[in-house]
């Protein structure tokens, strides 16, 4: 079974709701909720796709994933009010769709036959540059840049289990499900917990 397509759509839904969020901060109006929704929702996939060189970005392939970022844009357009906390649900949204967009991107460089390397590298891109783009744009502190927090490192200890999966040849099912819950529990446990990779720390000169 074909795992990408599946994970690519659940990515795009939950990163279109993260930057649809992002822009009801913003106070933007509909067409500006749309942009920045498709902009996080596939701008991590385009990157890994242009970088995979594949015949063709896959929202181009399928627009039905524009549509749905769009759609979900206009959800959240007139329902982001009711959320008590709309930077709570940005951050937790941002931590399932990095789960799954890593997966879906180690996935792709993976069927292309790539080395490991670029497979874990391609997870990261994918999970982490819509993200990164949304808030850039929306002037926003970027998630993957906040001082220690697990971001671009949880991006990459998933990816690699997918890989590790594969090589032990386990059933893609297992490897695809170990790689989204183990990204998204190091994110979650960031946010909860405050795990951080060591910082780095300049020390006074020496006399």
């Amino acid at each position: 079974m074909n795992f990408i397509p599946i994970l690519d759509y659940a990515s795009v839904l939950v990163f279109a709701l993260s930057g649809a969020l992002v822009a009801s901060r913003q106070q933007l109006d509909l067409i500006g909720f749309a942009f920045i929704a498709c902009l996080t929702a596939v701008g991590g996939g385009t990157i890994r796709d242009v970088l995979l060189n594949r015949d063709a970005v896959f929202w181009i392939e399928e627009p039905a994933y524009i549509v749905l970022a769009v759609t979900t844009s206009v959800v959240v357009f007139f329902t982001a009010h009711r959320l008590e906390s709309r930077m709570k649900a940005i951050v937790w949204a941002d931590a399932v769709a990095l789960g799954v967009a890593v997966a879906a991107g180690s996935g792709v460089a993976l069927k292309l036959g790539h080395s490991p390397i670029i497979i874990v590298l391609m997870g990261v891109a994918t999970g982490s540059f819509g993200g990164l783009m949304r808030d850039v744009v929306c002037n926003e502190v970027p998630l993957i840049l906040k001082q220690g927090e697990l971001y671009a490192s949880a991006a990459f200890a998933g990816s690699l289990v997918l890989v590790l999966g594969e090589n032990l040849g386990l059933q893609p099912v297992y490897t695809y499900a170990a790689c989204c819950v183990l990204t998204f529990t190091l994110r979650a446990g960031s946010i909860l917990f405050g795990w951080t990779l060591p910082s780095y720390k300049s020390r006074p000169p020496r006399v």
